[in-house]
């Protein structure tokens, strides 16, 4: 199968670190070696690279470790293909307006059976399961709230129930994201962690390099991210359940399942709750 990896940060960071681990796992120390790509948001805008070669070997990749690129919210994939030819139409991550702002979405799994739901205005370009599905999840956000939603986290409470109907159909871990928030769902491998103050060391399994975030970070800033399998080995990652989900706001968890949330620090934000587009 296919490896996930996003961030959700309070202020503009890069995810050179993280990423110079997930690569080496397409076609080095991992078998994704079928394509790869990230979406770094920049306010409404984003930047996209994707390349349907290794991303162990590919120059793009070396271009996106080596160019710090400063987000709020990333969404990052690696591909071993199980539906849809190699090539770069079926790489995530997928990108679609909605609401006017745009939405990034990368699915690690396998689907049955879905070929016959309606996915309204929303088109796969593709072959592969997730982009149908992504496709599908856009439709049934647009037909469930046809005006600008206010409140976003029952926006995303909504996304968890569409979540769940495409987990009876096969694996579906997904991460989507609007450029604000960052969401993760999992159905059987799923890993975040948060960082924050006072930082530490962190070394990378896949590859020889340590960082101190300590030399790298101000006291306030807080930066979670999300994996397939943990990124270090010296580190603490929480890792999600079957069916749960996690929704990040500038690093911090804001919404999730009861029982994960019951040991993590989480205070319920003021005047947060209703948001408008």
């Amino acid at each position: 199968m296919c490896e996930l990896l996003g961030m959700s940060a309070n202020v503009p960071t890069d995810i050179c670190f993280s990423f110079a681990g997930l690569i080496q796992r397409g076609g080095n120390t991992g078998p994704h070696s079928d394509g790869w790509g990230i979406a770094f948001y920049e306010g409404k805008g984003f930047r996209t690279f994707k390349d349907p070669n290794p991303s162990c070997d590919s120059k793009i990749a070396d271009l996106v470790q080596s160019y710090p690129i400063k987000s709020r919210a990333v969404i990052s994939h690696i591909r071993q293909a199980n539906r849809g030819e190699v090539s770069l139409v079926n790489t995530h991550p997928f990108t679609r307006e909605l609401w006017g702002r745009y939405w990034t979405f990368a699915h690690n799994g396998q689907l049955a059976d879905y070929e016959d739901w309606p996915t309204g205005r929303h088109r796969a370009v593709g072959e592969t399961d997730s982009e149908f599905s992504f496709c599908w999840l856009m439709g049934e956000l647009e037909k469930e709230y046809p005006q600008p939603p206010t409140d976003m986290l029952e926006v995303f409470r909504f996304v968890t129930k569409c979540c769940d109907k495409l987990r009876e159909r096969g694996v579906f871990n997904m991460l989507l994201s609007d450029g604000e928030y960052v969401m993760s769902y999992c159905t059987n491998h799923l890993y975040w962690i948060t960082r924050r103050a006072p930082f530490g060391k962190a070394s990378l399994i896949d590859e020889e390099m340590t960082v101190n975030f300590q030399e790298e970070t101000t006291p306030n800033d807080i930066v979670t991210v999300i994996a397939t399998q943990p990124l270090t080995n010296d580190e603490t990652w929480h890792r999600m359940k079957p069916g749960e989900f996690s929704l990040f706001q500038f690093g911090e968890l804001i919404d999730g399942n009861a029982e994960q949330l019951k040991d993590v620090a989480y205070a319920k934000p003021k005047e947060k709750k209703k948001r408008r587009l």
